[in-house]
Parts: structure tokens; C-alpha cells; sequence
């Protein structure tokens, strides 16, 4: 079924809208000179989040409509209501409204609780509605539910005025982050994306990795990975860049599910890996309260170590099936893809260099598009005329809507959880189920982290379990970076694991295959990401927490175990051939996984000791390999 296209009043409403939320942003971050031009009309920060939330949030009722007698009544009362909190912020500030409020801001709360929950379902869909719907009414019904859930209850009116009124539900930290560092990145994106960044990318894969074997999925491993990062959205991802990669790997002999699963598991990894993350790397730095250089270099290792088990999967499946590369004649030139598109290159180093070097995460992804825009317009190709540039804010201003609303709706969780003192009662109550056993408490994590990231985007499930789980497992003494690495990767499994696997079904439209069969083959593809977030958070080596020869050598044993388990998964060891032995490849492999994960010998030795674990797995390895060259007959 075709998009149906916007008309233009509506394009051109949400393009202006969405710039004009760029400008009071950039104003906000003084990139106007040094002095913000709209002062005099926003003087406190409550007004700059009802303000920006105004001038995205009610127009969701138009991007994703229903019926226009409804849809745009809906739209002017949020106005007119977030019109009525601008105006009265300074005095709701200075008499306390979140908590005491007059009887007309506590109708007009009730309103927008309604109509952003209405917004949130348009937007993110049922499952998220329903959660964010659930836990808003929280404090109302809390004196009524069993222990976990029985908090400090409040009356509707109370929560009403919370959510709205206050900066720690619907404006609490997750809506802060958007505001002040978020939304810059979500631009970055989306103009790489309209401008041909996605093309250049893919090509510049191609001419480097085109010609190995299995080429083309290890050309979808790094566009598709790179995009990811940018764009955030796994589902989003794999229909725009799966729809070039899916059919070449598909062309080099590659089975259909296979190519799903590649395209799947890589847009997936993507929001793992630094500098950018999908944004969520400026969420997590704003929860702890660190610099987001600290995240991004913490992220850094264990976002590496996937992507290198994808090459080496794809590498042992390639040279097991005879999975060639592409023809010469396919293969783009590298020469002429830099030629063509070397200014995307050089925005992206300036985004880096002002990352990474200078430091300067709220004001670097601005200033990125902005050389990328204007050294955009020397290419024939790619040059935005007018149209071009209202499609521009149009697909800007429509992401940010979206993303907005979620993280309003995501807010609603969080406030309740505050308001009710539930979020430290439900760490409590996590930590009496799991005793004294870290391990315990660990898988435990994992699972909720995994169930929960069923139902919300990655922001949204992310920001849920940083509130509830995140704060039990640290107790732990556990550091908190890991952990909230920990719970973001389990979070971001349910795009690839059945039975859910919304990565891999989307791919497995593009590749024809049996999303099934689409989703087993991304979850094997992929599973060693269901490893490093318990090698990271058992040893903080391996995300920079310490001297540096501990990070090289727990990243070393880990590249040696991962490359095991992918000779173990795929029967095939670079160098030595097939493995056709079941029972080579499980010592192979679960030798791999000790070297890999030496903690694991909190089974096998007490006290711990990395040493016990490695000589375990090195002596299942060396059991695998003299199995194989005097039994190289048993059938897989």
C-alpha cells in the first residue's frame, strides 16, 4: 500500500512549524550571536518546554489524522491550552501549582492528559499508550493495588497538576534531554538522509567491501549500522536501507531469511553505537549526569565487538554456503563515490571533531548541518531547490512530532513512578526476589529489560528501565554506566528475537522470506549480543573503566571468544574449513563463550577467577579441534 502523500497546506504547515522549533531551540542554545532574541518573550525554562511542546506536539493529530472534525479541534485546544501554561508559568512556578493548583489549570491538565495519551496511541501505537495509560493513573489507584504496586496515592486533581505543571513527569528528564540536546541530532539525521547521505554511505560500502566474500552483507552490516545510529529507529532503518542491501545480498546467493536477518540484526546495532547511538546516548548522559563523551567512549567497545561478530558470522556462513562477492562490474568506484560525496565525509568529521574533541554536544550537531546544507548545494545531484527544502522540514518536523509525543507519554510513566515513591519501592521489592545472588538478579534484569522493549521504541523502553531496574542492579554495587548499557542492549533484543522481532519481519517483507524463519536467522545471527552485556557489566574493563591494559586484554579474550562462537554457530572456522561435527562445533563454541565471558566462573570457581574460566575455555577449544582432525566424518 502507497503513503499517501500530504497535501500541500499540510506540508507546508509542519515544515514551518518545525523550523520555527529550530530557531527557539537555537535561540535557547544562544547560537544566534550570543544572546538569545526571544528573552524577552521566554524568561523561564518552563516556557521554552511549553513553547517547543506547542509547536510539535498538537500537530500529531494532523500528521497521523483521523477525522478532521476531530482531529483539528484536537490540535487547537492543545494550543490553546499550552498558550494558557506559557502565560502562567511564572506565577505556576512561584505558587507552586504542581501541587496546588487552581481549579482552571487542573481542568486544562486533565485535557492535555487525555489528548497526549490520544497523541501517543497516533503516534508510538497501542502498546505504548496502553503502558504510559496504565502507569499515569498510577496515583490514583495505587492505595488500591497489591504491594509492588501500593504507593503514596494522590487525587486525580494532585496528578493532574503533577504531570503538567511540574518538571518531572510529562517535562521530567527524558522531554529535558529532547529540548536541550536531542532534537539537534534528529535534524543531523534526517537532512543527511534527504540530501543522499544513505546512498553515499551504501556506496562507499560497496566499493570497499563489495568484492569479499559475502560483500554485500558486509556492506549492510556498515551502511546499515552507520544510518541506524543516525536515524534511531530499527524498523525505519531496515525498510529504507534494506531495501539496497537486502536484494544485493540476495544476488550474491545469500538465502532470503539469512539477508533478512543481516539487515535486521545490523539497523539493530545501530542504535548502539557510538558517537551518536539514535540519540539515546544524550538521554543516558543526562540520567547519570555525566559528559556524553564518557558514553559514547564506554559504548564504544562493545558496540565494536557486535559488529566484528556480524563480519565473522557472515564471514564463516560466506565461506561455508560459497557465497561470493559481487561482480566487478557492480561495484562502485571508490575514487568517484568520494569524489561525488566527499562533503559528507567532512560534515560527519566536523560532527566528531565537535563531539568528541571540543566537546560541544549541544551546539555540534547544529553547526554539522549546517556545513553539510550548504556544501550540499555543489552537488548537482543532490541540490535542494525550494520543494526540496519544504520536503526537508516536512520529514524533520514529522520525526520530531513523533518523537516528542513519546517522550511526553514516556514522561507520564516517570512521574508517576515519582509521585507515588513507587521507584523505590520496585527496586526494593526486585532485590528481595533475586536474595544475594548477583547472577540471579542479573538475568532477571535482562528479562524484564527484554519484555518491556517489546512494547515501547528504544527511547521509550530505555528511559522506563533507567527509572525502575536501573537503580537495583546499581545498588549491586555495579557500575552505572554498565548497567544502563546493560539494560538498553536488552532492551533493544526484541527487535530480532521471536517471537516478536519487529527488525526481522520488516526485513523479511523486503527479502520475501518467512519472517519466522527471518527471525530465527537474526537471532542467531546476532547472539552475541546476548553475551556483551554481561561481559561489560561483570568487568568494566571492557567499556574504559579502568587502565587501559585491563580494557586490551578483556577485549582480546573477548574477540578470540566471539570468533569461536561464530565458527561454532556457522560450522566454519577461517583456516581450517568446515566443522560438520555437532559436537566440535558446541566445544568450539561454549569454549568460545568461557573465553569470552572468563566471569562465568562464578559457577565454576570460588573464589572468582578469570584465569579458571580462561583455561576451561581454552581446553574445550583445543578438545573441539583434536575431535575434529581424528573424528572429521560425524555428521552435522
Amino acid at each position: 500500500m502507497e503513503k499517501a502523500v500530504p497535501h500541500p497546506f499540510m506540508r507546508g504547515l509542519v515544515a514551518a512549524l518545525a523550523t520555527l522549533a529550530l530557531i527557539l531551540a537555537m535561540d535557547t542554545l544562544r547560537l544566534f550571536g550570543g544572546e538569545q532574541w526571544l528573552s524577552g518573550l521566554i524568561g523561564i525554562e518552563t516556557q521554552y518546554f511549553y513553547a517547543l511542546l506547542a509547536l510539535l506536539a498538537p500537530w500529531v493529530f494532523i500528521t497521523f489524522p483521523s477525522k478532521p472534525w476531530i482531529d483539528w479541534p484536537l490540535a487547537a485546544t492543545f494550543v490553546a491550552i499550552l498558550l494558557g501554561f506559557f502565560v502562567t508559568a511564572e506565577q505556576a512556578l512561584d505558587e507552586a501549582w504542581e501541587f496546588s493548583a487552581p481549579d482552571y489549570a487542573v481542568y486544562a491538565s486533565l485535557a492535555m492528559w487525555l489528548m497526549l495519551l490520544e497523541a501517543l496511541r497516533r503516534a508510538a501505537g497501542w502498546p505504548l499508550c496502553l503502558i504510559a495509560g496504565a502507569f499515569s493513573v498510577l496515583p490514583v489507584v495505587t492505595e488500591f493495588m497489591p504491594g509492588p504496586l501500593n504507593g503514596l496515592p494522590s487525587s486525580w486533581a494532585e496528578t493532574a497538576s503533577y504531570h503538567l505543571l511540574s518538571i518531572e513527569s510529562v517535562f521530567g528528564l527524558p522531554f529535558r534531554a529532547f529540548a536541550d540536546l536531542v532534537i539537534g541530532f534528529v535534524v543531523f539525521g534526517v537532512v543527511l538522509q534527504f540530501t543522499g547521505g544513505g546512498q553515499f554511505f551504501l556506496n562507499l560500502a560497496f566499493a570497499i567491501l563489495g568484492r569479499q566474500r559475502g560483500g554485500p552483507a558486509k556492506v549492510a552490516i556498515v551502511s546499515s549500522g552507520l544510518m541506524g545510529s543516525m536515524s534511531g529507529s530499527v524498523v525505519t532503518n531496515v525498510l529504507t536501507t534494506g531495501q539496497l542491501t537486502i536484494p544485493a545480498m540476495r544476488k550474491s546467493g545469500m538465502a532470503g531469511e539469512v539477508a533478512g536477518g543481516v539487515e535486521a540484526c545490523a539497523s539493530t546495532g545501530g542504535v548502539l553505537l557510538p558517537p551518536i547511538m539514535g540519540s539515546t546516548a544524550f538521554v543516558m548522559a543526562t540520567l547519570l549526569d555525566i559528559a556524553y563523551i564518557d558514553v559514547a567512549a564506554a559504548a564504544a567497545l562493545p558496540a565494536f565487538l557486535y559488529f566484528a561478530s556480524l563480519y565473522l558470522q557472515i564471514d564463516a556462513y560466506a565461506g561455508r554456503e560459497n557465497v561470493v562477492g559481487l561482480a566487478e562490474e557492480d561495484i562502485p568506484s571508490l575514487a568517484k563515490t568520494i569524489a561525488e560525496g566527499w562533503f559528507y565525509l567532512g560534515a560527519f568529521a566536523l560532527l566528531i571533531f565537535l563531539l568528541i574533541f571540543l566537546q560541544q554536544e549541544s551546539i555540534a550537531p547544529y553547526y554539522a548541518t549546517a556545513a553539510l546544507l550548504v556544501l550540499n548545494q555543489f552537488s548537482p545531484k543532490h541540490r535542494l531547490d525550494l520543494s526540496g527544502a519544504v520536503d526537508l522540514m516536512y520529514g524533520v518536523g514529522k520525526l520530531l512530532i513523533e518523537l516528542v509525543v513519546v517522550l511526553a507519554g514516556v514522561g507520564l510513566i516517570v512521574g508517576s513512578l515519582s509521585l507515588t515513591g513507587l521507584s523505590g519501592t520496585l527496586v526494593n521489592d526486585l532485590l528481595s526476589l533475586a536474595g544475594e545472588d548477583i547472577g540471579l538478579l542479573l538475568i532477571m534484569g535482562a528479562i524484564t529489560s527484554f519484555v518491556l522493549g517489546i512494547g515501547m521504541t528504544v527511547t521509550a523502553a530505555y528511559i522506563f528501565l533507567a527509572v525502575v531496574l536501573a537503580p537495583a542492579l546499581v545498588s549491586q554495587d555495579l557500575n552505572p554506566l554498565s548497567v544502563h548499557l546493560f539494560i538498553l542492549y536488552w532492551a533493544m533484543l526484541s527487535y530480532i528475537t521471536p517471537p516478536v522481532a519487529l527488525g526481522a519481519y520488516a526485513a523479511a517483507s523486503i527479502a520475501e522470506a518467512n519472517p519466522l524463519k527471518t527471525g530465527f536467522a537474526a537471532m542467531r545471527l546476532g547472539s552475541v549480543i546476548y553475551i556483551i552485556p554481561f561481559i561489560f557489566v561483570l568487568d568494566v574493563a571492557f567499556i574504559l573503566q579502568g587502565p587501559w591494559y585491563a580494557s586490551a586484554q578483556v577485549f582480546a579474550e573477548a574477540i578470540l571468544g566471539v570468533w569461536l562462537i561464530c565458527a561454532g554457530l556457522q560450522g566454519y572456522l577461517a583456516g581450517l574449513g568446515r566443522l560438520d561435527s555437532r559436537l566440535v562445533r558446541l566445544l568450539i563454541g561454549l569454549g568460545g563463550l568461557i573465553i569470552a565471558l572468563p566471569q562465568l566462573n562464578w559457577v565454576l570457581a570460588q573464589p572468582p577467577s578469570n584465569v579458571a574460566g580462561l583455561v576451561v575455555g581454552v581446553v574445550m577449544v583445543a578438545a573441539g579441534l583434536l575431535l575434529r582432525r581424528f573424528a572429521p566424518s560425524t555428521a552435522a
